[in-house]
């Protein structure tokens, strides 16, 4: 434990630092402020030693920039070494950022009690910082587990609808276009009945890393919509964008083989895809525009769903469709 010992006194210094060695602590002095100021930054000590009394710079101000050279959460124990015992002292001291107050001449006794104190406070507060960061970490993970779908890994329904209002927003910010794709494994209850519910959840699961394999940029979202149904949100992308995505989870997922003897679209698994792109304008209502754009996919998805199976459909979305509402 390094003590930083600031006290402009030569026989009143060798006294304190004396006594903390036979504590078993590292003593450091400085003495004057600024050396000490100095000093603390360059040794970073566990607990400062700080006389009052000093020319040019007094033990008040030196403990205000300490406390100011301090960075968020770190904290080190002050302990003001005077000669005065006034009250107003006691207070003034407090007021500028020390802990204790320590009268001179120094006893062994009670530095080594000061010292101890101290040095149990700091223990304390380190575990409860260390308590703190776990609790932050925990809940961190718990965010993050309530975001993801327990089967897949991907994202779950309340993602996707919370980050497509938040798109929508930023779209109609911008004036930018988003794009939103929903897609339903091709006759899964066949798939289901016929190879059991194990083989439909590892079906899923291959459905899910395939379609998440086909997205590259940071604010793309796939998401598990519900059931067999996922669905991606494509922030800033254009109808001709995201049609070709579309057509490459489609591929994607064909790539997978997994065979599916029940289905009237190919002898493996398939995926049907319908997609829908607008520009939002800045006086639409968010959740207004976002239910139209869900609506527009789903239509598509259900008319590639008509059309046979495997396949994707793309559906614009006209602005006017789209009720208003408030400024965003």
């Amino acid at each position: 434990m390094k003590v930083l010992v600031v006290e402009d006194t030569v026989t009143s210094a060798t006294l304190i630092c004396h006594l903390l060695r036979k504590m078993g602590l590292e003593p450091v002095h400085a003495s004057d402020g600024p050396s000490g100021i100095g000093m603390f930054k360059q040794v970073s000590p566990d607990l400062v030693l700080l006389d009052i009394v000093m020319p040019g710079m007094d033990g008040f101000e030196v403990a205000r920039r300490i406390r100011q050279l301090e960075r968020d959460g770190d904290w080190t124990p002050i302990i003001f070494l005077s000669a005065r015992t006034s009250d107003d002292d006691l207070a003034r001291g407090i007021g500028a950022g020390g802990d204790d107050y320590l009268i001179k001449p120094v006893s062994e006794v009670v530095l080594s009690a000061k010292v101890r104190a101290m040095q149990r406070i700091a223990q304390m507060r380190y575990s409860l910082l260390v308590l703190t960061r776990k609790l932050d970490e925990a809940n961190r993970e718990l965010r993050r587990l309530s975001s993801v779908d327990g089967l897949t890994g991907i994202a779950n329904r309340r993602c996707f609808d919370e980050t497509l209002s938040r798109e929508w927003r930023r779209a109609a910010r911008g004036g930018l276009p988003i794009s939103l794709l929903i897609a339903d494994v091709d006759h899964f209850k066949e798939f289901n009945d016929g190879y059991g519910h194990q083989h439909g959840d590892d079906c899923l699961k291959a459905v899910a890393a395939a379609l998440q394999g086909s997205i590259h940029r940071s604010t793309d979202l796939v998401a598990r919509y519900g059931g067999e149904e996922f669905a991606a949100i494509l922030p800033e992308t254009d109808a001709d964008g995201a049609t070709e995505v579309a057509e490459t989870m489609r591929a994607a997922v064909a790539a997978l083989a997994i065979e599916h003897r029940s289905s009237s679209a190919a002898a493996h698994v398939t995926i049907s895809i319908g997609v829908a792109t607008t520009t939002p304008m800045r006086d639409l209502a968010p959740d207004a525009g976002a239910v139209v754009l869900k609506r527009m996919a789903d239509q598509a998805l259900y008319a590639a769903k008509r059309l046979g199976r495997d396949r994707v459909i793309f559906a614009d979305v006209p602005v006017t469709e789209v009720v208003p509402g408030p400024a965003i």
